[in-house]
């Protein structure tokens, strides 16, 4: 799992991902995104212990994303729905379900790559769970993790209660 050290004690993480993609749910598409996600978190060190789909829509990202969080301590990554089109409701679902947002992280997942200006992702927090919107496609998603992943087991164990200062 994702380790952070201080200096004495070392933390490892869990780590959900959510699919949002009306194609996936019909059948009609695989869920590469949310492969490639799991992969890259579990070569990151989390253990992923969730992986679930929902389609597309503010009610249906909501409802899985408090789901998800609540009572878990961790990170989840959603991939899909942070786009231009009709049915990209992701942010607006995540920002039902967050407690607060964590713009920071959003803004360094936009930067890894030009497309990223096209991104409507956010990021926040419920409990102690940190929420990640990232995009749809496979190359997209990790590298928006891998953009943050260097920060994330510091937060996690901010939310915690740990005092790393």
């Amino acid at each position: 799992m994702a380790e952070l050290h201080d200096s004495s004690t070392a933390r490892s993480f869990a780590a959900k991902v959510l699919t949002v993609s009306d194609g996936v749910i019909a059948g009609t598409r695989e869920d590469r995104s949310g492969e490639a996600l799991d992969d890259a978190m579990s070569s990151a060190g989390y253990e992923v212990v969730e992986r679930r789909v929902v389609a597309d829509g503010v009610e249906t990202v909501a409802d899985a994303l408090v789901a998800m969080a609540d009572g878990f301590a961790g990170l989840i990554v959603s991939t899909g729905g942070t786009g231009f089109t009709e049915r990209d409701l992701t942010p607006e679902g995540t920002r039902a379900a967050i407690e607060r947002e964590a713009p920071g992280l959003a803004e360094a997942m936009r930067l890894v790559n030009p497309l990223g200006r096209l991104s409507r992702g956010i990021a926040g927090i419920r409990g102690q769970a940190i929420v990640l919107n990232t995009p749809g496609s496979t190359k997209g998603c990790v590298e928006c993790f891998e953009a943050v992943a260097d920060v994330v087991p510091h937060a996690l164990a901010l939310l915690a209660g740990e005092r790393l200062h």
